[in-house]
């Protein structure tokens, strides 16, 4: 990680720093929404507002950060399940994690978007390891039985796309995954998923 202002590599307590002000920033943001100010950002993180605009210097530069830092974290988190015993209760447990933190994330693309900022920018850096990761956890849980074989990852990029804006508009998100979940089990999965509701 390097300076934004000199390119030199950041020390140690400011990459610590880095991290607390973005922490700060998608809770506040989350909280209060994206309109929230920086100071606000500041106050969270404990430091100076000085210290945010020295890593971010504008508050869309820390709008995108939160969004890359959201999607990098995510992608984390898919590559630690790969390696779950259960293959099934990993893929569609982490397909409903991205879409219950799907409000921020819609947010905080709304507010790039209001700025004039493209955020498949931020998506075009973070997303590739995303699907990745997933394409992984997707593949174990068809090896398993637990999806069907003929789904392929851009089709559960386009659902999680689908679920996450749905999810951030309309509500009924258990309703609505339970749905989307019924569709990608195999065919024979039915009287499962009838148990389970």
């Amino acid at each position: 990680m390097t300076s934004p202002s000199s390119g030199r590599p950041l020390r140690a307590d400011a990459l610590r720093n880095r991290a607390k002000v973005l922490a700060a920033a998608e809770e506040v943001f989350a909280v209060q929404g994206t309109s929230s100010s920086t100071e606000e950002v500041a106050r969270k993180a404990g430091v100076g507002i000085g210290t945010v605009f020295r890593h971010f210097p504008t508050k869309e530069s820390l709008l995108e950060a939160v969004l890359v830092a959201l999607l990098e974290r995510l992608a984390a988190e898919a590559g630690e399940l790969r390696s779950s015993a259960d293959p099934g209760a990993a893929f569609f447990g982490f397909f409903s994690r991205v879409v219950s933190q799907a409000t921020a994330k819609q947010a905080v693309t709304e507010a790039l978007a209001e700025a004039g900022i493209d955020a498949r920018q931020a998506t075009g850096r973070a997303g590739p390891g995303l699907r990745a990761a997933l394409g992984v956890l997707l593949e174990r849980a068809q090896e398993a039985g637990a999806v069907r074989a003929d789904v392929g990852p851009g089709e559960v990029m386009a659902l999680l796309a689908g679920m996450s804006y749905a999810a951030g508009r309309a509500g009924a998100r258990d309703d609505v995954l339970r749905i989307a979940f019924d569709g990608l089990r195999p065919c024979g999965c039915d009287d499962q998923a009838a148990a389970r509701r």
